[in-house]
């Protein structure tokens, strides 16, 4: 049993190494998703946007192909039009959302480091959807505030929002999100199984940055499954998205 178990903590050691955000143990599996399903459907702009991500020393921000495939074909499904994206770093989910959304839907779009951003830009542009999206440099929360005392007055609610930002401010996102989206539209968390630190004991040997937030994305985690207010998905896509449908 002992050698089984170095065995396995070899491979997912293995698994860390390689860069890439999905949470299958097997390299190998996560590959053939990728090359059979995910890249041969993938539109041109989001490769490009996608390779030249990759160059970026952040890199493991970034949304994950096969998460923004998902992300593409459930917007279709819902006939999403107005929608919220909070953390955007290059835009690769971004490209994900306008790609989908028709010629006249809206994403507000926030992040606190305009740069990045910019560094996706041109492929968006060049795809024809950038039309569909309003950038905000800074901190998302007091613009949240300011939208709550505007709801019911002159705000649309929101078919969809994707929240990929600071872990921190999850829980503190989600009690302004529920009421900004409309009832039997969605919230989508991302990060929530955080490198599959969540079903690790605490002082389990992990990355400084990982320990950190780990908590902060159990508390999240805890705070949806008992929220009356929602439906709820946990999905093991990319490293974890959380899917939250509001039924009152």
């Amino acid at each position: 049993m002992a050698a089984n178990g170095e065995e396995n903590q070899s491979q997912i050691g293995r698994h860390q190494e390689v860069g890439h955000k999905s949470l299958l143990q097997s390299d190998d599996l996560y590959q053939y998703i990728l090359e059979t399903s995910v890249y041969p459907r993938e539109p041109e702009p989001m490769k490009e946007l996608r390779e030249l991500t990759a160059k970026h020393p952040w890199n493991i921000m970034s949304t994950s192909a096969d998460e923004g495939q998902f992300l593409t074909m459930l917007l279709k499904l819902m006939n999403a039009k107005n929608t919220m994206e909070i953390g955007v770093y290059t835009g690769y989910s971004l490209l994900a959302t306008a790609l989908a959304l028709p010629d006249d839907g809206k994403i507000l779009a926030m992040d606190i480091n305009k740069e990045n951003y910019e560094l996706g830009l041109p492929v968006i542009q060049k795809a024809g959807v950038a039309h569909k999206i309003e950038f905000g440099e800074g901190p998302a929360m007091p613009v949240l505030d300011e939208m709550l005392t505007d709801v019911k007055e002159t705000m649309d609610p929101y078919d969809f929002i994707f929240v990929d930002a600071d872990k921190d401010n999850y829980i503190n996102y989600h009690k302004r999100l529920i009421d900004l989206v409309k009832v039997g539209g969605i919230i989508g968390y991302d990060n929530t199984l955080w490198n599959g630190s969540v079903a690790q004991p605490a002082d389990a040997p992990m990355r400084k940055y990982v320990r950190y937030y780990r908590d902060f994305v159990l508390e999240l985690n805890k705070a949806l499954a008992a929220d009356p207010r929602i439906d709820i998905c946990m999905l093991p896509v990319g490293d974890g998205i959380t899917l939250c449908r509001r039924i009152k």
